[in-house]
């Protein structure tokens, strides 16, 4: 078992005791998609591969929370939130826009003259520590900057 999925198990446990509902419930949730995604690979998870089960967790809410807020449903948006805000305790901290914006210069000086080319060279490098919309973003804020 790796050991963030030891952490997650735990925390669900401490969370039944403590009868913290939305708790329970948002780690239950999180430990059967975890599952379904072992079993969908047939072996235990890594740790990267259940931060990436996280993710999906946490992308999944912040759609949702758009979805509500477009709704006026503020409350159920404001849930949401703080699900997304709990999930991100379980992740690395992501890495500041300003490096991001670093690499995505050094990679267009490097040749890189499409968004295709410049998120090819990243994604890789920073998968996993920033999202993909924001890596997409500053990309293109760089790539206009410099007038590819």
């Amino acid at each position: 078992m790796s050991e963030l999925l030891a952490r997650l198990q735990s925390d669900l446990n401490a969370a039944r005791k403590a009868q913290d509902k939305p708790g329970t419930l948002l780690l239950g949730t999180l430990l059967a998609d975890v599952k379904n995604r072992s079993i969908e690979l047939r072996r235990d998870l890594t740790d990267e591969e259940v931060r990436e089960v996280l993710r999906r967790g946490i992308k999944r809410r912040r759609e949702s929370i758009e979805m509500y807020e477009r709704a006026g449903r503020e409350e159920l948006a404001a849930r949401e939130r703080d699900e997304v805000a709990r999930l991100e305790t379980y992740l690395p901290a992501n890495v500041s826009d300003d490096e991001v914006r670093a690499a995505a210069a050094a990679a267009i000086a490097a040749g890189a003259t499409t968004i295709g080319a410049v998120m090819g060279k990243l994604m890789p490098q920073f998968k996993g520590r920033a999202e993909g919309a924001t890596i997409n973003r500053i990309a293109r804020e760089e790539l206009q900057k410099q007038g590819v």
